[in-house]
């Protein structure tokens, strides 16, 4: 994908830079990372970034001095990372130019969802399905029209797909062999986030199968991965 949002991390725990960058890959995003305030400086005088994530407490120049720094130049959007508890780091941040702040430990879920609301403020929203327009796409027999939204296999048969099982079928195409667990899929699809016992995605999952697996007790196009989710378990080949 060309148009996932590039967001830098800068916190001086590898863990938690690791941790950070691999879930917001995992959810459609590019990441770099920084260790402290030096590195980042170094990742902004080479790259262009949708959004920072910047952890409050480092060695060096802390957070808050960067944040301020940052914002003075129209720097992009901040997110800052505060010690729990530490009710005076939040104002300060906020006070200095940060758009958002949450503090650690945090749920991943819940950093995604900030992130998204502050990049939908700046008018850069994230992408969901769409990224093959214009093309045939094919895959185990299957051609897929993107534009018709038409879905034809080689042995004559045709699919009739509903806008919802269209998106979530580009979805798969976009990342064949990729494990896409239920909150991705869902979030890729429609932009929101699982709810607890959120069948949604499955049910789509099984519409769609019923339209391209040949055997639906053993499908091999769409697998379901134990632990995981699913994933396009097929090559995917791209014509304009």
């Amino acid at each position: 994908m060309t148009d996932e949002p590039n967001i830098l991390i800068v916190d001086d725990h590898r863990d938690i830079r690791d941790a950070v960058s691999r879930y917001l890959e995992r959810n459609g995003m590019r990441t770099s990372v920084a260790r402290d305030a030096m590195e980042m400086d170094e990742k902004l005088r080479t790259g262009r970034f949708d959004l920072i994530v910047l952890d409050v407490m480092m060695p060096g120049e802390d957070g808050i001095s960067v944040c301020r720094r940052l914002s003075a130049q129209g720097s992009a959007p901040i997110l800052m990372l505060t010690a729990m508890g530490e009710e005076t780091d939040r104002i300060i941040g906020l006070e200095v130019g940060a758009d958002d702040y949450l503090p650690k430990p945090f749920n991943p879920r819940e950093l995604l969802a900030r992130i998204k609301a502050i990049l939908r403020r700046a008018g850069r929203a994230v992408p969901t399905a769409g990224t093959l327009t214009s093309h045939r796409v094919r895959f185990a027999g299957w051609t897929l029209d993107t534009d018709k939204q038409e879905l034809h296999h080689e042995d004559g048969r045709e699919a009739h797909l509903t806008t919802s099982e269209f998106k979530l079928l580009t979805v798969f195409l976009e990342r064949p062999r990729f494990v896409l667990s239920r909150d991705q899929l869902l979030d890729l699809t429609s932009g929101r986030t699982a709810q607890v016992f959120d069948r949604t995605i499955d049910n789509q999952v099984s519409r769609l199968r019923k339209k391209i697996e040949l055997d639906l007790s053993r499908p091999e196009i769409i697998t379901t991965v134990r632990g995981g989710g699913y994933s396009l378990a097929t090559d995917v080949k791209v014509e304009k």
